[in-house]
């Protein structure tokens, strides 16, 4: 029997399945990891533009980061400089590179096969069609015994009355880490590949086989604030872009560059440039450039650097206490 979950953010969808899996979840300890699990879930997300989950003080996300992984992914790469973003990556990497990551498989299936370009071509031949299909999960590569194995088996689009709908399906989900990333992600997806066939937005449908959450995540899964049905969350700006342009307009939104046709994303290469700056020490100036970014993505990016700062606060006075 399948479970369902529907709600018009992020926010909702995340606050309902973290606190069904931590009520309902069975126990059980995969690599000897205590763990609870739901079997056959199904979350639909209503507004996809409201992708972006921030609930302080209990989740707190990098927004640069998952403005970072979805460049990563959508410029089909699997180069090092993702750890610059989150360096919590590296423990899944095998010889530098995580062996599972999404963008190679998207972009160059087999070393050649553009899947975005694939489902781009079908939907604008023939609208009706159920062939529109990205597939992640690679039986050749993922029984190899390395570290990163793609948790995402792939994505299904249809084109029905003018509105996209979207589809992913996941064999595993973390539903307090990894969910709230991959919801950006793939959303994003949603919305662009809209975009490139001409279609209006419409709805995301994520199917988990097994969504779980970690025993050592319940006790800030038990802090989590009751959200509210409705659209009380702000939607992303519009980051709709022509398809033949993708590419470039990727490495410019890498690179931090200011691109007056497309704010959203302007927006994403800020949250990415301010976040370096971070990293490299100049925090000043991180969080003054985090000030100007208007939107959710901005507010959640001013709470990120606070919640780092609290961090590191609370590290020194307990290096304080034991040199004492």
């Amino acid at each position: 029997m399948t479970i369902s979950f529907e709600g018009d953010s992020a926010a909702l969808l995340f606050a309902e399945a973290v606190r069904a899996t931590a009520d309902h979840g069975r126990p059980i300890s995969p690599r000897g990891l205590p763990t609870r699990e739901l079997l056959g879930v199904r979350l639909t997300l209503t507004r996809p533009r409201a992708r972006l989950l921030h609930l302080p003080p209990a989740r707190i996300l990098n927004p640069a980061f998952a403005a970072a992984e979805t460049v990563w992914h959508l410029t089909g790469s699997d180069a090092p400089w993702i750890f610059d973003y989150n360096g919590g990556l590296r423990q899944y990497a095998d010889d530098g590179v995580l062996r599972g990551a999404y963008g190679p498989r998207m972009r160059r299936w087999a070393g050649h096969v553009d899947q975005l370009a694939e489902v781009v071509r079908t939907l604008r031949e023939d609208p009706d069609s159920r062939r529109a299909v990205i597939q992640l999960y690679d039986p050749a590569r993922d029984a190899a015994g390395h570290r990163d194995v793609p948790c995402t088996l792939g994505f299904r689009f249809h084109l029905r009355q003018g509105r996209l709908h979207m589809a992913t399906t996941m064999r595993s989900q973390d539903v307090w880490v990894g969910f709230p990333y991959d919801l950006f992600f793939t959303t994003v997806l949603h919305e662009l590949m809209a975009g490139w066939v001409g279609a209006d937005l419409g709805t995301y449908h994520h199917y988990v086989d097994s969504l779980h959450l970690y025993e050592r995540d319940m006790p800030a899964a038990v802090g989590l604030p009751l959200v509210e049905t409705g659209p009380t969350t702000a939607e992303m700006p519009e980051l709709t872009a022509p398809w033949e342009d993708l590419d470039e307009l990727l490495g410019q939104v890498r690179r931090g560059e200011t691109l007056p046709a497309h704010p959203g994303w302007t927006q994403l290469g800020t949250a990415m440039h301010s976040y370096r700056l971070w990293k490299s020490g100049e925090l000043e100036r991180a969080e003054a450039i985090a000030g100007e970014v208007t939107g959710p993505l901005g507010a959640a990016l001013v709470d990120w650097y606070a919640h780092l700062r609290a961090r590191r606060e609370a590290r020194a006075a307990s290096a304080a206490g034991a040199a004492r």
